[in-house]
């Protein structure tokens, strides 16, 4: 049995005992009904953006990021054949749009075929991460959407911000990995 699940129902028990379990209940209740109302906000941003990444394929414009994107691929990852700079291309795009869900998938096909059946991390696949888990994003959608659903006053006003740190955090963490690049650190 799961520690964690062990160490909640004994708290749980403890609290219903000790505490009144009005409270208790309540709190439990607006937890998951928030839980629920969470993931059906989250599942209606990324329906959406599936969406037009659906339809971004089907007329080609896919094909029109990827040569957009084709000049800093090539030349930040050296060596990766075409299927991975696509893989990559793609990955970026979602990110810009504030699509860390979408992308997800698309950056493990991409990690994949960097590391064909290396067992630890090429530099490519290194920097790949790091550009991931930084990602520059023009439209942070997720957090617009979930400012949205918390009743904010301006919910887009997190979009200079965020472009302005996620884009400093993305050439920093790019100069450390061309600074280290193959060596054992």
């Amino acid at each position: 049995m799961n520690i964690v699940f062990v160490v909640l129902l004994i708290s749980s028990t403890i609290m219903l005992i000790i505490n009144n379990p009005e409270t208790v209940y309540s709190v439990m209740l607006d937890g998951a009904k928030n839980g629920v109302s969470l993931m059906f906000t989250l599942l209606t941003i990324y329906a959406i953006w599936l969406s037009v990444l659906d339809i971004m394929d089907k007329i080609g414009a896919n094909k029109l990021l990827n040569k957009t994107f084709s000049p800093i691929t090539k030349k930040l990852f050296k060596g990766e054949d075409d299927k991975t700079c696509e893989f990559i291309s793609m990955n970026f795009s979602a990110n810009l749009l504030g699509m860390g869900g979408v992308a997800t998938p698309l950056g493990i096909k991409a990690i994949e075929r960097m590391q064909g059946d290396k067992t630890s991390a090429t530099d490519n696949a290194i920097l790949f991460m790091v550009i991931n888990a930084t990602s520059i994003q023009l439209l942070p959608t997720t957090i617009i959407g979930l400012r949205t659903q918390t009743g904010s006053a301006n919910p887009s006003d997190i979009i200079l911000p965020s472009l302005i740190s996620t884009t400093i955090a993305t050439l920093v963490g790019i100069i450390l990995c061309k600074i280290f690049k193959g060596k054992n650190v």
